[in-house]
Formats: structure tokens, C-alpha cells, sequence
């Protein structure tokens, strides 16, 4: 069993952590909020004070919120100086740019740094079944991945860049948008016949379009369920402006990403902040007449 510290609890770190406890591992657990670390210690994790008793540890964890927040917590604190893990794994959706920095930090340092972003939600983490997204230099990969299987239905590898896991992330979740926005237009489109939203939802989901994606999304379109919000808007509009922006980087049109950016701003706009981006149903309804 590893020592592993695991840093940030949020909605898919908590169960993502308590996964690597019931697999019997060490787990060092920090985050900026203390409930969660209390909740997992009373669970058999170790809590630690800082996040560099996390760092401290062998293989160390981390699913922090975005760009900013690894840059806060992480590269500009000073950490990795004193750090004594062999490997950091970050978990976390960033940008292509951040990964490219961060492995070139923590390569000063003499400490593996591998992306492994996930693809599933809170309760797909707790049940183990996420997929998780691996890229970074062989022998890091290989250390960690024995960790990663213990929270995955599969491993896929992209490569020995980090970058490259999270250009895959962040091109899943833009096509995920893409969906979004086509099912709120088409369901827009039918309710203005008079059909009923939850029919054309169905046929879509036991006909061409099987699957969570049109099915689920389209039943919150329906029903004009936005809370609890499993993905918010505004996580939404973060993740396009990250494909905008890797796409930017190699000179690379995305005119679809551009449409859904600015629908999730019209919905933020309409106060869908924290809403499940399924909400862009609402912004597509009201182009229509009043």
C-alpha cells in the first residue's frame, strides 16, 4: 500500500480520496476549508496542517480548481522547494500552459510531475469508475498508475507531455458543451411547436443519440432542473475559454466554441452562475418570442 498525500477536497476529491482509503493506502489529506479533512479523519486519513505534509509524502495527489489556484497553492509558494514527494499528479482541468509550466517546475526540483484529468462525476468517483485521462514522462506514469487504477474504470495514456491529458480533457468538455448547446437549441425549437420537451428527449435518447450526454442533459432541459448543479455554468465557461485558448495557441479556428461561450456568458448574465450549464435550455428559449 502507498503513502499518499491528497490535496483539495472539493465535490471530486473528497470521494476520490476516501476511494484511495478504502483500498487500504496512507492518505495525508489537505485543504484550504477544514470540514472535509475532519470528515476523512474520522475515516482513517491523516490530517495534515499544511499542504506541505501533504507534499511531504511519496506520491502526492492534487484537484485543485483552476490555473490560479495550482499557481497559488503550488508553483509560486514556494513549496516545491521543500517538497519530498518522487511524484505529483494533478487531477485538475488547467490549461495546456499551465501543465507545460508546472512540469518544467517541478522537473527543477527532481519531482515527476504527472496530468491525469478525470472524466465522470462525484458519484462515478465513488463508485471507482472514473476515466481518467494519464500523460507525463514514462517512469512517473508508472509509479502512480497502480493509485490511479485503484479510482478507475480506465487508465487512458496520451503521451509523455502533461499537456496532452488536459488538451484531451479540455476537448471532451468542449464537445460536451457543443451537445449542450445543440439540445437546448433543438429542444427550443420543438417546444415552439407545441411538442412536449420530455418526448423529443426521449426519442433522441432510445434512437440516435444513446447515452448519458442528450438523455441527461436533455431530461434537466425538460424538466428545468439546474440544481444541484452537477457541472456548473460557470465551470462550463471555464473549460470553453481553456479550449479557446489552446486552440489559440496553434492558430486553430473553434467557431462552435466561440457560439458556446457566448450562450454560457447570456446565461450567467440571467443569473445561471451556479445552475448546471444544462441551463443554457433558458438562454435558447429566450430567443424566441415573449
Amino acid at each position: 500500500m502507498a503513502q499518499i498525500g491528497f490535496v483539495g477536497l472539493g465535490t471530486m476529491g473528497k470521494p476520490m480520496a476516501r476511494r484511495l482509503l478504502q483500498a487500504g493506502h496512507e492518505v495525508t489529506v489537505w485543504n484550504r476549508s477544514r470540514a472535509a479533512v475532519e470528515e476523512l479523519a474520522t475515516e482513517g486519513a491523516r490530517p495534515a496542517a499544511v499542504i506541505g505534509e501533504a507534499f511531504a509524502q511519496p506520491i502526492v495527489l492534487s484537484i485543485l480548481a483552476d490555473d490560479h489556484s495550482v499557481r497559488e497553492q503550488i508553483l509560486d509558494s514556494g513549496l516545491l522547494e521543500t517538497a519530498a514527494c518522487r511524484v505529483h499528479v494533478n487531477l485538475a482541468t488547467v490549461s495546456a500552459g499551465l501543465a507545460s509550466t508546472a512540469a518544467k517546475a517541478h522537473a527543477g526540483h527532481d519531482i515527476g510531475y504527472v496530468a491525469a484529468p478525470v472524466l465522470g462525476r462525484a458519484e462515478v468517483a465513488a463508485a471507482g469508475k472514473l476515466n481518467i485521462l494519464l500523460s507525463g514522462p514514462a517512469d512517473a506514469a508508472e509509479t502512480v498508475r497502480p493509485v490511479l487504477d485503484e479510482m478507475a474504470a480506465r487508465v487512458w495514456d496520451f503521451g509523455e507531455e502533461p499537456a496532452q491529458a488536459n488538451v484531451v480533457k479540455i476537448a471532451v468538455n468542449f464537445l460536451l458543451g457543443a451537445a449542450i448547446e445543440a439540445t437546448a437549441e433543438a429542444t427550443s425549437l420543438v417546444e415552439s411547436y407545441g411538442i412536449q420537451a420530455a418526448s423529443f428527449v426521449e426519442l433522441i435518447g432510445h434512437s440516435l443519440f444513446p447515452g448519458p450526454v442528450y438523455s441527461g442533459y436533455g431530461t434537466l432541459m425538460a424538466e428545468q432542473r439546474y440544481e444541484p448543479a452537477g457541472f456548473t455554468t460557470r465551470l462550463g465557461l471555464k473549460d470553453t475559454r481553456l479550449a479557446l485558448s489552446a486552440a489559440h495557441q496553434r492558430d486553430l479556428a473553434l467557431p462552435t466554441a466561440s457560439l458556446v461561450q457566448d450562450a454560457l456568458l447570456q446565461a450567467m448574465a440571467q443569473g445561471a452562475t451556479e445552475w448546471d450549464w444544462a441551463a443554457l435550455a433558458e438562454v435558447a428559449r429566450g430567443r424566441g418570442p415573449r
